[in-house]
């Protein structure tokens, strides 16, 4: 775990400093088949799915969380369905930063929302979730808990896509470092809109599931300051880095 968390912090650190990345308006210019939608749909949802980013116990009926936080996920940029998303000039990683609260309510439960917007792009996004932890964890029992997640592409005039997501996770607070791991499904919903659906008429939704898995590590080195760094695999490999102030 600790060996795949550096990978994606080093990926992470080679997109911010250089790497090609989302910077641009998705807008098709040719058509697409219904195989390469389908496999635009899987790429472009696991992309905005909503990403755990936190252990698994709950904030506290006092507790809060805000965030700001970076995910990327690498593309194929020569594919038939980015080159066409693109204008024949796709990037390399598709990088979404977002902001993100989360409150503690009672009974274990925790509820969240976030946003993001990609400068210089018409990709934004939004989302929601609702966990429940089912083990609240002691001091030598981990937490356990279940979440429900929803997320949309918003702003892309070509595309709908949503996802609906429920998983499962395990966490266990050592000092100022809480690692956590978990497992899951996602549900994409993708239709065709705009130029895209005026180009390729008949292209059909897409209803596509993928399975999820992911790990993570919060280190807490400050009073109400953390960091956190995940990775995740739903369709390719996906690391995320978070910075937030709660209690």
């Amino acid at each position: 775990m600790r060996r795949l968390l550096a990978c994606g912090i080093v990926a992470l650190s080679l997109v911010s400093v250089g790497s090609p990345v989302l910077s641009a308006d998705i807008n098709f210019s040719r058509v697409i088949s219904q195989g390469d939608f389908k496999s635009l749909s899987k790429d472009a949802g696991a992309a905005i799915g909503y990403r755990n980013l936190a252990p698994t116990a709950a904030l506290g009926i006092t507790g809060f969380d805000i965030s700001t936080e970076v995910s990327a996920m690498s593309i194929d940029k020569n594919s038939k369905y980015w080159s066409s998303a693109f204008d024949d000039d796709a990037p390399s990683f598709l990088v979404i930063p977002k902001v993100r609260a989360r409150k503690g309510l009672p009974l274990g439960i925790d509820i969240g929302a976030m946003y993001a917007y990609v400068p210089d792009s018409n990709v934004k996004l939004y989302g929601a979730e609702l966990s429940k932890a089912v083990l609240e964890g002691t001091a030598v029992t981990p937490a356990v808990g279940v979440r429900a997640t929803y997320s949309k592409l918003a702003g892309v005039d070509d595309l709908n896509i949503q996802t609906y997501g429920i998983d499962a996770s395990v966490s266990k607070g050592l000092v100022f470092i809480t690692p956590y791991a978990g497992a899951g499904m996602m549900v994409i919903s993708s239709e065709a809109k705009g130029n895209l659906k005026t180009l390729s008429g008949n292209l059909s939704k897409e209803t596509i599931t993928v399975p999820r898995v992911f790990g993570g590590l919060k280190l807490s080195p400050l009073p109400l300051f953390s960091i956190t760094a995940e990775a995740e695999y739903a369709v390719n490999p996906i690391y995320s880095l978070k910075v937030a102030i709660g209690f």
